[in-house]
This record gives C-alpha cells, structure tokens and sequence, in this order.
C-alpha cells in the first residue's frame, strides 16, 4: 500500500500565518506537529515511510524534506499548480514504478482527525474493496451539521459490507450547496461531505484518467517514458504547461461508473478556517480559543492567535484576532471563508511582502 499527500495548497484562508514560503500544512495549526508531519504520523501504523509520497509545489522543497523525514525521490516537485487531477496522476507513475498493482490512498496534508485508529481501520476496509473488486473509493463524512463549506456525496445502493464497513454506489456528487440545500440534505439523509480522501489501484486510476481525461493521459504517458531520469523534470514542465487544471473529483470521480462511498465518522475536520479552531482547540468556559499572550475579557466564542505582545479581547464576540511579526487580522467569525479574499487583493494591489 501507498500513501499520496497532496501538499501544494497555499492555505490562503490562514492567512496572515500562511504565506507563500510557508503555507498552512507546512505550520503547526493544530498541537505541536505540523499538519502534514501529523498527516505522515498517521499513516505510520499502515505504510512505511519508503510508500509514502508527497506532491509539493517548488517553493517548499527544502522545508517538505526537513519537516517531513521522507526519502527525497518521494517528494515529487510539481512546476506549477494544476489542480488534483494531474496531482494524483504524476504520483501514480512514480508508484507505478514500483508496483503497478500497488494501491494508493490520496489524502490532503492539511486535515485533522480525532479517532487515528477508526480512521486506519476504515482505510484497511477500502483497501479490501479497491484491490478486491476494482473500485475508486471515497470516504464520506457523515455531516454534523449544515454545511455550506464542503462538497457533498450521495450514496447509491448498498453494494457490500467489510467487516463493519459498508459500502454504496455513489450516486452524485455536489459541489458546495447553499445553506438551504445544506440543510435538505441533512434533512433527507443519505449525503456526506466530500473528504477529499481516496483509494484505489494504481492501474485502476490511471485506466480512468484515460477514460475521462484523455489529454491528461496523453501528457502523463509522455512523462512515463523519463520517470526517475534526469529528462523528467523538464518533461513534467513542458506537460503540466499544456494540461488544463481539473480536480480528481470533477475531472474523475464526477463521471465515473466505479465511484463508491464508504461512509466514515473518526473526528475528521478539514480545518479549513480561522473559524474552524473551535472543533479542534480546546476553549475556555466562554468558548474563546487562546493561544499566546492574550487575555478575553467578557469575550465569548472568539479566536486569539498571538505572538509576543499582549492581546486583550474586551467585550467581543464571535471574532478572529491573529497577530504575525507583519500583519494582523481582525474579523467576523461568520467572514472567515473571505480570508482568501484578502489575499487576493494584496496581489492586486502589488504587496508582496505580506504574501
């Protein structure tokens, strides 16, 4: 079995802790770990770090090979960012290589999860169905609550059971709903949020990739022909110059008659916000989420990220405080989706260097 981590995210809703250099799986958000050393941690009970692989942009090679330990013809350099879809097909080449039967399991670098055994059990039973029947499986998460921040999957007909572990067709995919919607599907039952997780054979995928995204396979099949050459890198770039960005989930998973869903619930969060800290921090008796020197003065349900100066919070609620050695930020709780919006505008308005 083989581990690909997806790791070439900027993290732009974490911004002002994630910047270029260092983006937001590359930073300790949740413990003393970063999120993708967590992420290599998990897996460590099921896969050696020989099978692990991460897909990196550029900029944070050197910081990927000193936090991660992984063996440097693991880490696989992608020249510019094009989505998941050609992501996941350039690291099933480099696994190909190795065991063309092998199978791989696809996982953002930047989620948490609670339960780590629930969770490698749950990926020990779609192993079984992926090798055994040939399946792409997905993992979805049984929702909490409406959600207006994550894509969701129905499931189909029940198709087969592992161990505890059922498994459903997959009937459709949603790309994120608004809160109406959200809230039906809660509602009518039988949705999960799209955890972004997968596993599969390597041969299978690749199979599918020709199927579905045939300009893609033609430039992957390019770069098989100078895997682990020193003509590689240049050939990775010329391909990923001409490919269109597609996601693994639109460009794949949407269109294929092989999708399944297993649905999952091990303390997953995507930890997709400042907002989101108060799933996975521990809070005080006013739900405020602490961290650095600050104090919260008839402050409830309020984020403070500090650093060396004093933070005090008085009279505040549902708010975000993040202070860095250049930046602060101050916001609603309910705009912390809209942190990549600020980013998008320092771009615009030329100020690198708080990017």
């Amino acid at each position: 079995m083989f581990a690909v981590i997806m790791a070439g995210g900027q993290g732009t809703r974490f911004w002002p802790r994630s910047r270029r250099s260092k983006p937001k799986q590359l930073l300790e958000i949740v413990g003393k770990r970063t999120m993708i050393k967590k992420t290599i941690d998990r897996l460590s009970p099921l896969i050696s770090e020989e099978s692990i692989y991460a897909v990196i942009n550029m900029l944070h090679l050197e910081e990927t090979k000193e936090q991660t330990g992984l063996p440097e013809e693991n880490i696989i350099v992608e020249p510019v960012g094009r989505n998941t879809a050609p992501c996941v097909g350039l690291a099933a080449l480099h696994i190909e290589r190795k065991d063309p039967e092998g199978i791989m399991i696809v996982l953002p670098a930047d989620h948490h999860i609670e339960a780590e055994e629930s969770f490698l059990e749950t990926v020990l039973a779609a192993k079984e169905v992926a090798s055994k029947d040939g399946y792409l499986v997905t993992l979805g998460i049984r929702p909490k609550s409406p959600s207006i921040g994550f894509g969701y999957i129905e499931k189909g007909e029940l198709l087969g059971q592992v161990g505890s572990k059922e498994f459903f067709k997959v009937e459709r995919f949603t790309e994120k709903p608004d809160m109406e919607t959200a809230r039906r599907f809660l509602s009518q039952g039988g949705f999960f949020w799209n955890s972004g997780m997968f596993i599969w054979k390597v041969s299978t995928i690749l199979e599918e990739i020709r199927t579905h995204l045939p300009s893609l396979h033609s430039g992957l099949m390019e770069v098989r022909e100078v895997i682990g050459t020193d003509q590689e890198r240049e050939m990775v770039s010329r391909v990923y110059s001409n490919i269109e960005g597609v996601s693994i989930d639109y460009g794949i998973m949407e269109k294929s008659d092989i999708a399944v869903v297993i649905p999952s619930d091990f303390g997953w969060n995507d930890v997709g916000t400042w907002a989101s800290l108060d799933e996975v921090q521990s809070r005080d008796e006013h739900g405020n989420v602490l961290k650095g020197k600050c104090l919260a003065v008839e402050t409830r349900d309020t984020v403070v990220e500090g650093r060396d100066k004093l933070i005090v919070a008085l009279g505040l609620e549902r708010m975000i405080i993040v202070d860095t050695e250049d930046a602060i930020l101050i916001a609603d709780k309910d705009s912390s989706q809209d942190v990549k919006k600020i980013v998008k505008m320092l771009e615009e308005e030329g100020l690198d260097e708080y990017l």
